[in-house]
């Protein structure tokens, strides 16, 4: 019997700041959405990666609103 889990990582623009992108990732991870925002904080202002890493989740995470939930 194999265990199914329908955990989706997305974007969730409707409680996120800028693109969700942190919403999304507190949600998968079930963690506070501060913790999040934080780490890319840390990651921008300590080696820049913070931002592309950003951007690049920004454009391959799928909206929350696309994703269907009977999958």
């Amino acid at each position: 019997m194999a265990y199914h889990s329908n955990k989706r990582l997305y974007k969730d623009k409707s409680t996120g700041m800028v693109a969700g992108v942190c919403a999304g990732l507190s949600e998968y991870f079930k963690i506070d959405v501060t913790i999040i925002r934080f780490i890319f904080a840390l990651l921008v202002l300590g080696y820049g990666t913070g931002f592309l890493v950003y951007i690049l989740l920004w454009f391959l995470l799928p909206d929350k609103s696309d994703i269907n939930p009977y999958e």
